[in-house]
């Protein structure tokens, strides 16, 4: 997976794409996936760094949805235990089943989880993770010995999905490769072609070098989530904005404050949402908020009270109290959700089903959904212009596609397990030089091998890219990501051919994003 190679395909002249989608997020890459394995000619591309605003910053988990089950959208969750179920079966080395417990403190919330999530594991039928059982106050207590005890009347356990999110998408990306697909990160989308008042293509930006590219395609596909309105807007100026972003704040904390391999799931919170903390690579995510933004941004930042929400809202939980001084990294990440057209309509209210436009001029806009329900949003856009006639009809194949990196039994202890199929290479490169072995930081597995992986075979182009989505670092532990960094950046500017200034800039560039992500540096106010 090389840039050179796609902008190789750029400069074919008079070359038609079947698909040409804006945005590598969840969303685009599922779709270049399903279009690249269907035959399709697709390219795909992406203003900044694969997964770089709302995908590389989700609640790590692949689920069906039980607070949209407790809404009644019975055919929402249907849809997406489904994918869940799909996904685990394509993505083992990388979707895990993860036991979550419900704490009861009061007499009728036992039997009132144990009901719900019984139908929740018959509406998984045979792709369910395992059955929801009532456990006893002194079972609970031993899952997790550090929930509150007092009043504690036991708690109902139940399963769902855990992933890496930015790891799936370097796999959709590579998956697209492999079929025969391309992509392109760093590929700014300027404007739209248009032929008769049909859109035709696009004009792209190689943001690397500032070499434009006209490149013609039957389809269009917009899936840049919460910045969907910026190209339907291309598309035609007086179109009023169809997504409000939603902000979802996590924070991120030492694995001492859970001490068990289960996750907790608080069902109602005090502003209605759903709170969790999860096991994640070694430490625990907590969160998350539902915070109403105005405008999109690729670095949004965490407010003062998210940050205290859940803070607070853990602590009333947990007999280790977290205080902000524990906090490792805070990360924050919009939604796109539809704009809400009732006075006083909450994002809580809004369905997290997906929406698919089609513009008069042909500008296929997808929105909305999840990352669990990725797949089938692909499948439907794709489908979509196969209905308008855009393309000719070929079957979806994703239901059974294997994703790049699939392997069975995966060792989920083993620090590269996910890297899947690919670890064995990364193994060799450890051992083709001691520099290679050399641990990135005293704390923790990442090396240096996997820093030169990065940037050879995944696309990583920034300190960033290798530190945020690539060895997910910055999210992990803000400041041993500062640390990590004058390293990578001195590895990279060798692969990549940079001089000194370069990789100043980068260690310079790379800190000032971090300390964004420590806690003492996140707290706006408005």
């Amino acid at each position: 997976m090389r840039r050179n190679i796609t902008l190789k395909e750029l400069d074919i002249p008079g070359k038609v794409w079947d698909f040409a989608v804006i945005g590598g997020g969840a969303t685009g890459l599922g779709i270049a996936v399903d279009a690249a394995s269907r035959g399709y000619s697709v390219v795909l591309f992406e203003q900044s760094d694969f997964t770089k605003a709302t995908s590389s910053r989700s609640t790590k988990l692949v689920h069906g949805g039980v607070r949209y089950l407790a809404q009644g959208d019975v055919g929402l969750v249907l849809e997406a235990l489904k994918e869940r179920g799909l996904l685990r079966r394509n993505a083992p080395h990388l979707v895990k089943d993860q036991s979550f417990i419900i704490p009861c403190y009061k007499w009728w919330e036992v039997p009132f989880y144990t009901i719900g999530l019984t139908l929740y594991d018959v509406l998984a039928g045979r792709l369910g993770l395992g059955r929801s059982l009532y456990k006893r106050k002194s079972t609970t207590e031993k899952l997790m010995p550090t929930l509150k005890r007092q009043h504690l009347r036991g708690g109902v356990l139940y399963h769902d999905g855990q992933f890496d999110d930015s790891r799936l998408a370097v796999n959709l990306a590579e998956s697209t490769f492999e079929n025969g697909g391309f992509v392109l990160n760093y590929a700014k989308v300027t404007s739209l072609l248009k032929d008769n008042g049909k859109v035709s293509g696009v004009r792209v930006t190689d943001t690397c070098t500032g070499k434009e590219y006209e490149v013609q395609a039957k389809t269009v596909v917009n899936a840049t989530g919460v910045f969907v309105d910026s190209v339907i807007q291309m598309d035609n100026p007086e179109e009023h904005p169809m997504v409000r972003p939603s902000q979802g704040v996590h924070l991120v904390l030492d694995k001492s404050f859970l001490q068990s391999d289960c996750a907790i799931m608080i069902p109602k919170t005090d502003d209605g949402r759903v709170l969790f903390a999860v096991p994640w690579h070694d430490k625990v995510v907590v969160g998350t908020t539902d915070t109403v933004r105005e405008k999109p941004e690729l670095e949004p930042r965490a407010l003062e009270q998210e940050i205290a929400f859940i803070l607070n809202t853990a602590g009333r939980y947990l007999t280790k109290i977290p205080g902000r001084e524990d906090v490792l990294s805070v990360f924050a990440g919009l939604r796109p959700l539809a704009a809400p057209r009732g006075e006083g309509q909450s994002t809580k209210e809004i369905s997290r089903r997906h929406k698919i436009i089609v513009s008069p001029s042909g500008l296929i806009t997808i929105t909305g959904g999840k990352w669990t329900t990725y797949r089938r949003m692909a499948q439907d856009t794709v489908n979509e212009a196969i209905k308008r006639k855009l393309v000719s009809d070929k079957e979806c194949v994703t239901e059974h596609l294997k994703i790049h990196g699939y392997t069975e039994n995966t060792d989920f202890s083993d620090p590269l397990y996910f890297y899947g199929s690919d670890a064995s290479a990364i193994r060799e490169l450890m051992n083709s030089d001691e520099r290679m072995g050399r641990k990135l930081h005293p704390d923790y597995d990442y090396t240096c091998a996997e820093v030169v992986w990065a940037v050879r075979q995944e696309m990583a182009l920034s300190v960033e890219d290798v530190l945020a989505r690539r060895l997910r670092m910055l999210l992990l532990d803000a400041r041993a990501a500062i640390e990590m960094a004058p390293l990578v950046a001195e590895i990279m500017a060798g692969e990549l051919h940079r001089d000194k200034e370069w990789e100043k800039s980068q260690v310079d560039s790379f800190t000032s994003l971090a300390k964004g992500y420590l806690l003492t540096d996140t707290v706006v106010t408005r």
